[in-house]
């Protein structure tokens, strides 16, 4: 087995010509070099964010299954073929919670499955419900729980679903997962193009045999699997943004501007038919609904109107109005292709629906952005769904462990065995071509002020990097800053 080596980066004894200090590539050269440390920084730093990022992710990726066994009483009954009236299930959950006014229900949807009455709870966090199961053949009680979100996460999904999104600390946490979402593109697709570039130098440069290294080996699975998962992974990142803070409303404000939220009903008896919202909507802290929905009759009202409508979906939320002179709404929740997000907004005095929004007639952003979110969490395919993300979690945190075997075979230890080849340049960004450098400039100020903290830590890169390379020069002014290529991948 031979390698193919750029004549940059031969082992052989013969040194490199030298050039006078503080010489840089020159046209498409310097963005090369600084496209190639920019990787390495990004993999050294940001990779411990992304590891986690995998990980926790693929082991959410697992939570339907979890939640199944683990809550197996809470979500399951023999099978029921003559539920009792919603109203019923309903007053066994208030007598369960104290008397207490229920903020949505979600009857059973199917014959096995209980169905779930939340009610608000102050002593909770917010987004969070207390949950009352109930059996709808016979109206036990089956569990009390916490419920998350208008997903329904129970505690252990909450719990695995906060450790992806903030390490469980709370909204100082998010700076991680947004770091690890904004930086996952960047490095992504500048790990293409350095492959890409690879490929095209051991296509050109004249073949030296030598032994294939550890190293080589790594990288070739490093840019394979890179490669390959490279439309999943930027999946993953886009999708994940939209859940950050910084860079999350920066993106609904961007749809907003541009007509690309999902339509909703209006609660108003008088007002308009519609209006949008944004896709991640009932995550806010419940309000107490008014004394309407006391009357547990007026559950099997909505109920009925709600089925004769454009209501069809198995699993619905039913809520309650939050205010006088407010609608009831009824809201298909599941997440599974081809489900859909249809709702309407009902009268039950008057017996009839006062607004609706039919999925069929959404925007297409609007259903890209629901299907979107479902395939991130797993939810839109089943369990293909979920093979793919534990195949790309797992081939992510492998292209990061991959990454830092390169870098200690590389690592700048003098006089080492280990030490494969010389560190990537430095500083070669701000000695690049004046016309390249002002263009690259304004795209990363763009990309800055839509994704903040993605713009702040590239900044600190460049100053950190350019500040070292002036460092270096200083202290070494006649030894140039040799420009490094990874070792090439072995011919196979």
């Amino acid at each position: 087995m031979t390698v193919l080596a750029d004549p940059q980066t031969s082992t052989q004894t013969s040194p490199p010509a030298t050039a006078p200090a503080g010489n840089a590539p020159e046209g498409r050269g310097w963005f090369r070099a600084f496209l190639l440390r920019l990787h390495f920084y990004v993999g050294i730093l940001a990779g411990p964010f992304l590891l986690v990022a995998a990980l926790s992710g693929g082991l959410y990726a697992v939570t339907p299954q979890l939640e199944q066994a683990v809550y197996a009483k809470e979500l399951h009954v023999p099978a029921v073929t003559n539920p009792l009236p919603l109203s019923a299930q309903v007053k066994a959950a208030i007598g369960s919670a104290g008397g207490a006014t229920p903020v949505t229900v979600r009857p059973a949807p199917g014959p096995e499955d209980t169905t779930r009455v939340l009610f608000a709870d102050p002593s909770l966090e917010e987004s969070e419900n207390r949950t009352i199961f109930v059996n709808p053949g016979t109206g036990e009680i089956r569990g009390d729980l916490t419920t998350y979100g208008s997903s329904g996460a129970l505690p252990m999904r909450t719990w695995i679903s906060n450790l992806h999104r903030s390490l469980n600390l709370g909204e100082p946490g998010r700076v991680y997962s947004e770091l690890a979402a904004s930086w996952l593109w960047v490095v992504s697709i500048g790990g293409l193009g350095l492959w890409i570039d690879r490929i095209r130098r051991r296509r050109t440069a004249p073949p030296k045999a030598r032994p294939a290294s550890g190293r080589a080996r790594t990288v070739w699975l490093h840019g394979t699997t890179g490669t390959v998962l490279l439309a999943a992974v930027l999946f993953l990142s886009a999708s994940g943004l939209t859940w950050s803070a910084s860079a999350g409303e920066n993106i609904t404000a961007l749809r907003t501007s541009l007509g690309w939220l999902t339509p909703t009903v209006s609660t108003s008896l008088n007002g308009p038919a519609s209006t949008p919202a944004g896709d991640h909507s009932g995550h806010g802290p419940a309000s107490a609904p008014v004394s309407a929905a006391a009357d547990p009759a007026a559950w099997d009202t909505v109920q009925r109107i709600a089925r004769a409508d454009i209501i069809t979906a198995p699993m619905v939320d039913i809520k309650p109005p939050a205010a006088e002179g407010k609608a009831w709404t009824v809201t298909e929740a599941g997440r599974e292709w081809p489900a859909t997000a249809s709702a309407v907004a009902i009268d039950p005095a008057a017996e009839q629906v006062t607004s609706r929004a039919d999925f069929k007639d959404f925007g297409l952003p609007a259903k890209l952005t629901r299907w979107a979110i479902a395939a991130h969490m797993g939810l839109l395919f089943g369990l293909p769904n979920q093979l793919v993300l534990l195949t790309v979690a797992a081939g992510l945190a492998a292209m990061v462990v991959w990454g830092y075997v390169m870098w200690w075979k590389r690592r700048p230890t003098r006089g080492s065995a280990w030490a494969v080849g010389r560190p990537a340049p430095r500083g070669a960004f701000l000695r690049g071509h004046w016309a390249g450098v002002l263009a690259a400039i304004t795209a990363m100020v763009l990309v800055g002020m839509f994704l903040p903290l993605l713009g702040w830590s590239l900044l600190a890169f460049i100053l950190l990097d350019t500040a070292i390379a002036g460092a270096r020069r200083r202290r070494r002014p006649l030894q140039p800053e040799p420009e490094a290529e990874p070792e090439l991948s072995p011919e196979r």
